[in-house]
């Protein structure tokens, strides 16, 4: 897997004080999307242990509330793969950190069997993540007063309960 770009003390793409990281890869292709370039799987740089390390230790201090992940796409099947590993690292040691995690496949896309992004790490990689923005990025439902989202079609999403409840469930603060 390659990224594009890491944020650290990051405030917009997630409550409070983050480490964010750009993934490369999207086939989603959203019109008007912010950052296309990251559609190419091999732009950016290679995501090395040397990589997560960085990221691990950007966490550490006490005022750094979590991960978030986006891109690209990290719900790509290839993106998943590489993720799920350094997304156990990132628990492991910090398992008072939340992950945030922006996808443009929805939730029902990433339960349903069959559907483009759903491979063998799919609910693994899920069950790790707090809150999923997940949704396409449509340009007639762009709104910049959301919270967090481009359009209003996109939702926040409690993972957790809603994965244990069995019925969506939305974020709030």
């Amino acid at each position: 897997m390659n990224y594009c770009n890491i944020k650290y003390c990051d405030v917009a793409n997630g409550e409070g004080v983050r480490t964010t990281l750009f993934v490369s890869g999207c086939t989603n292709r959203c019109e008007e999307c912010f950052q296309p370039e990251t559609w190419d799987f091999h732009y950016g740089e290679p995501f090395t242990p040397e990589v997560e390390d960085r990221i691990l230790e950007s966490l550490k201090p006490f005022y750094v509330n979590g991960l978030t992940l986006l891109g690209g796409e990290p719900f790509e099947p290839s993106n998943q793969r590489a993720l799920v590993r350094f997304v156990q690292r990132v628990r492991e040691t910090y398992p008072e950190k939340n992950v945030w995690c922006f996808t443009g496949f929805t939730l029902e896309e990433l339960l349903r069997e069959g559907s483009h992004p759903r491979c063998e790490v799919t609910d693994e990689l899920l069950s790790m993540i707090d809150v999923l923005v997940d949704g396409r990025f449509v340009k007639e439902l762009k709104d910049i007063s959301l919270r967090f989202r481009g359009s209003s079609n996109q939702r926040l999403i409690n993972l957790p309960r809603t994965l244990r409840e069995g019925r969506l469930l939305l974020w709030e603060s």
